[in-house]
Parts: structure tokens; sequence; C-alpha cells
């Protein structure tokens, strides 16, 4: 769709671009736009197209751990346990509804928060100017543009009058760029094409005309949207996970059953009973309530992260957060504010520091860190109001906040103005302007004073002083010396050092009867000093920063912005880094060259889209997980390529959002450290109930084969066991997963993403927590099956469930003894397992219940026994812990005397 695919149009004349589109000065004809449009197609982007409900309910199956259970559901349906298959099925369902309803949630979030690129554009077509629907905007067209329209497709500039265009959501420069017309050298950047403007970015002043020269998809912003389109969608480490541990918890139990119907067999057990049994270890070893329980703890998450303005797109992403270990993050609107701000004033008297937070127009001036009364300065009072004189920008109050209507440099100004009590309420007449452009360097506007006629100046300060003869001190016009040209000289490189945008101001009474040109009226100028401009940090961005740095990740600022600013920028957030490394530098180094670069080099500047894709595929040689943050469309093939890709919910374009993971609402960095607590916590839980479950597995694995082995009768039947799969242990599990974040998760490095949930020692503790809930469990079946067997098998069942309700304590973290996490720090889980408690005595006291779970009544004095046989568990537990938290108290205190 769209567009005549010529690469660069911006080394050609206005006149070879007319000639090579075929249109005049009075624009393509009525007729002749139609036949473009049916030839080029609209002037639209290419969505991907949206998944369907299917497709999203569809999706929820593709664990393997889903299709395991689903195997069991056919097995026990085959095997003429029809109950358990439709427990099965029902869990597996209910499953896929809630992942899908969390993620098509999420999707519609996405449509509400999606705004139209372009809506209309004004063209001249047969001489006539009319507006019309941006959409059939054809090559050739003439489309004139307006302070704060949006542009509606790839123009080469033929005429501008101060325009200056904001290229941040497609190059990432945070500073608008002049356009003018004129050719361009051929390999010119993109970012210092001044002669076109792009689709999707916004004209912040004043006015101009360009002819379309792309439209739809071969304009910049389409083929970064395509190119987005193009990347494959990476799994994520849970998943990855979770789909190992499936693989092997299958092969465990197709090899368990296989082992134990072969020894029945042996032991001259009826073929069928035996078959009835391997189903039952089956069962018994795959956690039913697994997946179930994972999704439920994702999507009680993500309404956790949303509350922290994270809006996640998809179950697994909320976890990925949390495995993070790099934060390739954008600066300007992330990092930053996005709103210019004049921090520093340098008059020819002194320098005076202001204070204040972004558009908001209260603030101070300060002297050597004294207020002082900028009013009572004449220079400093001069300055800002040549300032606001010489501006188009205005300061509105919202209901969101205070916003500049024009660009944000001129917004600075006006702010600095307002914070000194200025307005322009008062403003003479203007008379008279002469615009800004990339060669002039520099603004000016007469106005007729009551003294006479003034004209305002500001620009480049160098330009001005060059064109000054004259300055402003003491309240006094002074003549302006080479020793002073060059000292001020000398300070303005040493502002642009730091990083800020300098700019200067200059004023002039005119003369009467002086004839108004550029060359007349700025000349003999009086300079009044020049202002450093900074798009100010967010407050909370250091903070979240060093809180990265002591959880052990690395964050790495990808910027189109200039190197200085970006750099310094970084040394303020507190971000070290051995300079800055630019897009031409990064092209010139090897793959090897540019990995050991980025160990010491954070901040990556004027990078492109294909910048990105590649610093990604670098840093993914180490297994890093990667979370790419960012709001321009430049950023959607990296934020589709990262582990998780965050975009920016209010200056996030539409095609960001769409290639993301996760939408940040409220475009705040800091945003992002507490979704990665959130992420971890969540994993942490995750952890803490997949053994919890595994080792109440391995408990009735080990009471079922121990039982065979030892020649009893089989002490649980497969509804038994799917009972304490789905619901005892499912309610516990999931209680689990609401355990609050521990006190060190943000000091702890990011966890090795190729490790498996399970580590060796985990399954050394399962293994050793399962065995002897087993035991246990035989113990109580084995004094009582020859006397009545359904109360033996109830006794066990029972037991069993009370000995896990024990040991789910012991999984309420893996280091601390429950005196220093709180007993009553997680209150769910204590209602879980009362509630367990009060299902299970439902199930051995109602009768429908017994016919149904083969139960029989109990005593008080058997739930007496069973809950004593059950309290080592917890103690060995606690007991544990205990000596861990005293070896490493005793290791930290040899290491202080040390």
């Amino acid at each position: 769709m769209g567009g005549r695919p010529l690469a660069d149009w911006y080394t050609l004349s206005a006149e070879e671009v007319r000639r090579e589109l075929g249109t005049g000065l009075l624009g393509v004809s009525p007729g002749e736009a139609e036949e473009r449009l049916q030839r080029y197609g609209k002037n639209v982007l290419r969505e991907e197209a949206r998944e369907t409900r299917l497709q999203v309910f569809l999706r929820q199956f593709k664990s393997v751990l889903i299709v395991i259970l689903i195997i069991a559901a056919g097995i026990s349906f085959l095997v003429g346990e029809p109950v358990d298959a439709a427990a099965i099925l029902i869990i597996v369902v209910l499953n896929a509804l809630l992942g899908f309803s969390q993620e098509w949630q999420a999707g519609e979030a996405i449509e509400a928060l999606k705004k139209m690129l372009v809506q209309h554009a004004v063209v001249i077509r047969g001489g006539e100017r009319q507006e019309i629907d941006a959409a059939g905007l054809v090559p050739g067209d003439i489309v004139i543009l307006e302070m704060g329209e949006r542009v509606p497709a790839d123009l080469f500039i033929t005429d501008a009058t101060s325009l200056e265009v904001d290229e941040a959501p497609l190059t990432g420069e945070s500073s608008p760029v002049d356009k003018a017309p004129g050719s361009l050298p051929t390999g010119t950047a993109l970012a210092e094409r001044s002669n076109m403007a792009f689709a999707g970015t916004t004209v912040v002043n004043g006015r101009g005309r360009g002819i379309a020269v792309a439209t739809g998809m071969q304009t910049e912003f389409g083929k970064i949207a395509g190119l987005s389109q193009r990347v494959a969608d990476e799994t994520t480490p849970l998943a990855r996970q979770m789909d190992r541990l499936g693989r092997d918890l299958g092969l465990i139990a197709i090899g368990i059953a296989v082992l134990v119907v072969v020894v029945g067999l042996l032991q001259q057990r009826g073929f069928l009973e035996m078959f009835l049994i391997g189903v039952s270890l089956a069962v018994a070893v795959i956690p039913e309530g697994l997946p179930a329980v994972v999704t439920l703890t994702l999507a009680l998450g993500i309404k956790n992260m949303m509350r922290r303005n994270c809006l996640i797109r998809h179950l697994p992403a909320s976890e990925t957060l949390g495995a993070v270990s790099v934060i390739c993050t954008d600066k300007t609107g992330t990092l930053t504010r996005n709103e210019m701000a004049v921090v520093r004033v340098r008059t020819p008297d002194t320098e005076v520091a202001v204070t204040g937070t972004g558009y908001l127009p209260m603030g101070e001036f300060l002297v050597e860190e004294k207020p002082i009364d900028p009013l009572a300065d004449p220079g400093l009072r001069q300055f800002l109001r040549t300032g606001l004189l010489c501006n188009h920008a205005t300061l509105i109050l919202e209901e969101g906040g205070w916003r500049i209507l024009g660009t944000p440099t001129e917004g600075a100004l006006v702010v600095a103005a307002e914070k000194a009590g200025l307005s322009r309420d008062d403003a003479p007449e203007a008379a008279k302007e002469f615009s800004f452009n990339s060669t002039r360097k520099r603004m000016t506007i007469v106005y007729r004073e009551a003294e006479g006629d003034v004209a305002h100046v500001k620009g480049a300060p160098e330009v001005l002083l060059s064109l000054s003869s004259r300055l402003l001190r003491g309240g006094s016009v002074v003549p302006l010396t080479d020793d002073l040209r060059d000292t001020l000289l000398s300070e303005i490189e040493e502002y642009a050092s730091q990083g800020l945008r300098v700019l200067g101001a200059a004023y002039r009474p005119l003369p009467e009867g002086l004839a108004w040109t550029e060359d007349t009226v700025e000349q003999d100028l009086i300079f009044l000093g020049f202002a450093g401009i900074v798009d100010p940090p967010r407050p909370e961005a250091a903070e979240a920063i060093r809180l990265c740095r002591s959880a052990g990740i690395d964050v790495i600022m990808i910027t189109g912005d200039n190197p200085l600013t970006a750099y310094a920028i970084a040394r303020g957030l507190g971000l070290s880094s051995e300079g800055a490394l630019t897009g031409a530098e990064l092209e010139a180094l090897s793959d090897d060259e540019l990995e050991l670069r980025l160990r010491t080099t954070k901040v990556l500047s004027r990078v492109t889209a294909e910048h990105k894709l590649r610093v990604i595929d670098i840093l993914s040689r180490n297994q890093a997980v990667i979370a790419m943050t960012g709001d321009g469309v430049n950023d959607a093939p990296a934020l589709k390529k990262a582990s998780i890709g965050i975009a920016m919910g209010i200056k996030g374009t539409d095609v960001a959002k769409e290639s993301s993971d996760m939408v940040l609402v409220d475009d705040n960095f800091a945003s992002i450290v507490a979704g990665v607590e959130e992420g971890r916590r969540e994993y942490d839980n995750i952890s803490r109930f997949t053994r919890y479950l595994l080792s109440s597995n391995v408990g009735e694995l080990v009471a079922i084969v121990g039982g065979l082995l030892l020649g009893l009768p089989l002490i649980l039947i497969p509804v038994q066991i799917l009972w304490i799969n789905l619901v005892t242990d499912g309610l516990t599990a999931l209680a689990l997963g609401l355990e609050p974040a521990e006190r060190d998760v943000m000091r702890r490095r990011p966890r090795d993403p190729g490790e498996a949930i399970l580590t060796r020692n985990a399954y050394l503790v399962i293994l050793i927590l399962g065995v002897w809930l087993g035991l246990l469990t035989i113990y109580v079946f084995s004094g009582l099956y020859e006397v009545n067997l359904d109360r033996a098998r109830t006794m066990a069942f029972t037991g069993l469930i009370i000995f896990e309700l024990y040991n789910v304590l012991n999984f309420r973290s893996f280091r601390q003894p429950l005196y220093r996490v709180g007993f009553f720090s997680n209150p769910t889980l204590l209602l879980a397992i009362l509630g367990s408690l009060a299902l299970q005595a439902l199930v051995v006291y109602v009768p429908i219940f017994n016919t149904f779970l083969g139960t029989a009544p109990l005593t008080p004095g058997d739930w007496g026994l069973l809950a004593l046989l059950g309290l080592p568990v917890l103690i060995a537990g606690e007991a544990y812990k205990i000596l861990l938290l005293r070896r490493g108290n005793d290791a930290t205190g040899r290491r202080a005397g040390a």
C-alpha cells in the first residue's frame, strides 16, 4: 500500500521532485488523484491482523503440561473412569478460559489506547485547497502543514516559514527539527534530512508546504512498521521452563507406570488391576492443578501490575519482567519528562540557576544558591522579557496539568518568564518577524514599544554574539570587547559539553526610518546572555536506576538524540558509562567488538531501528533477558524482538503498542522497576508452589508404589488422588502464589534464564519431603486395612492431606523461618488451609461424597492422631531454615571481623 519506492528524494531539488512525480504548482487533478489512489493504494499502514477470540483461546492449549493432562483425561475415560476424565477436562478448560479472558481484555485495553495516526489532510488539487481523508492522500499531492498538525505522509518541503517538526516518535530526537526547502547530499542521515517531513511526526511551530513522495507502507514510518511485523515473537523463559517440566513429568509418569505394571505382573497380579494402578500412578505424578494455579497466579499478578501502571498484554510477560537482566531504554519521555526547561541563565553580570519541575510555572531564581528577585536584576529581566516576546509558544492549563502549544524550547522560555512573573498580557504590538531556519539560526520579532520600535532576537548564542557590538551589564549598555566575546564563547561551549541546549537572546532599539530587512535589523545588537535548556530527568528515574543496579540489572540508554545530551542525562541519573557510542561508530564495530564495548558503554546515541535490533541480538548471545522500552515507531522492531517489549501508554505510537508485551500506562521508567519486583515475586511464588505440588505428588507416588511393593491393597484410588491434586493442593498452592515479596527481592541478581524451574537442590527437597509424606501415609494405612479397607483408605487419604497442609508452610520461604516471614503475613494461605480442612470434613462425613470418593467417617481421635503425625514435617522444615539462618549470620560475622 502506498508510495513510490525512491529512497533519495532528499537529494533532489523541488523542480526535480515535481518532474519525477508528474505534478505541477497546482497539484494533481482530482481525476489523476483517483487514478494514483488505485495504483499506489490507500495512505494507511498495514496492520497485523488481530487474533480472533478462537485463536487466543486455542493458544492456551499449547503448553506441554496441558497436552499431558488432555492425554491423561483420555486414558481415564478409556479405562472406565469418566468422572476422573471429566474433572481433568474441566480444569483444562477453566484454565484456558482464564488465560483467554486476561489476554483478550489486555487486547481490548490496547484498542482503547489507540488513536488515529492522521485523520485529515489539507491539500492543493487542481489549484483548489481542500480537506480530505488522509487515507486518500497520493504521491504528488501538495500538502499544507500548520502548527499542531500531524504530517500525513512523507513530504518533500517546498515552502517553510519557521517550520519545526517533532520527530521524536520516528528518530528519538528530543528537540524539534527545523525544516526548509533545498537539496541535501547523498547519505544524509534520516534525522538530519531537513528538507523532508515524515509521516507520523508533528508540526510544533510555523507552517509550510510539501509534496507527498511516499504514502502508507512506503513511508519511513511504514517501513519500520513492516520491519516490526517481520520480527518473530520470543518465547518467554517461564513458558520454556514449564514446557521442559511438562516433558520431564510426562516421561517420569510413563516410566514409573510401565515399571510398576511390570513389577505387578511379576507378582502374579491381574493385568487390569495393574493397568488401573498404572493410571493411578500417572495421575499421581502429574500435578493436574499446576497449569491452573500458574495461570491464576499470573492473572492476579497482572492485576497487581496494573495497579503499578503496567498493562500486561500476554500472561507470561508479567513473570518475564521479573527475569530481566538488561533494560534497553529510550531517553526522551521515558527517563526524561519530555518537557524542556531552563535550568541556568548566564547574563553578562552573573549566572542564575532556575528551579522548578516541567512546565509548572513555579520555581526560584538562585545566585550562589540564594534566592533573588529576577525582576530586580535589569539584565535577567530583559533576557526573560526578550525570550518571552520573541516566541510563539503558549502555556495553557488543562485537566491533566500544564501543557505547551508550540516548540518545547520556546515553551521553556515562556515558563521561565512566567516563573519570574512576566506575561504577554501587556505585550506591545508585533510589527515584523524574521523567521528562524537552520541556515540563519536565529529569529527576530520587532515590537512597537512606547519608547520606539525594538527588535527582540533569539537563537544560537554564537551567531548572536557575532551580530552584537554591545551587551547589557549592570543595567547599562557597554561595548562588547573581543576578550568578553571569547569568554562568553568559552562558557557557551562549557554549557554545550554538559548536554545543555544553549539559546541566546539579544535586542536592539531600532532607529527611526530604518528599512526593516534581515541585514539592517539584525546587526549592532545588544547581547543579553544565554540560557541552558534541558529535557530534565524524571525525579524518580535516578532512584529507579539505582534499584536496577542493586538488583543486578544493566540499564542501557538507546536514543536518537545527540551524544552530548544523552551522556549528560545518563551522568545526572547515575548511569555509569564510558562515554557515548553513536550509531555511526556502532556500524564500524564487528559483533565481537560491539559485545565488548557494551560491557562498559551504556549510552547509545543517533541509532536507527536496525541498530537497535543488532544490539538486542548481541546482548542475547549471553542468554540475557532483555526488556526494551520505547514509544516511537522506530522502537517497534526491537520491542518485538526483545524478551519483553515495553511501550509507553501516553506518548507511545500505535505501532509500538502493538509490538509490545507490556504498555507502561504512565510512561514512567520507575514503574518498570516496580513491575520487575512484582515479576520476581510471581516467579518466586511459582517456584514455591511448583515444589510444593510436586512434593505432594511424590508423597502420593511413594504411598502407591510402596504399598504395592509391600503387597498392600491400592492405598489411594484415582479419584482421591485427583481430589488432592485439584482441590486441596490447588487451593493452598493458589494461596501460596499470593505470598508477599521477600525483603531482599530487589537485592538479588536476576536468575539464569537457562536454569530449570527445579534445581538439583529443589529435587532433593521435593524427594525428601515427598518420601516422608508417603511413608507416613503407608504407616497410617498399614495398621487399619485388614480391619476396614474403606476406613484405612480414608485415614490415608485424609492423613496425606493434613501432612501436605503442614508441608505448605515449609514452602512459604526457602530460606527464612516462619517467625521471620510472619505467620499472618499471608492470611489467604491460612484461609486456604482452613478451607481445605472443611472440604475434607465434607468428604469424610457427607454420604454422597462417601460414595463418590470411597470414604468412611472418622472419629475426633483419628483427626488428632493425624495432626500429631504431621506436626514433625513442619518442625523439621523450620529447624532446617533456622540452622541455615544461623550459618549465614556466622559467615557474615566472620567476614565483618576479617
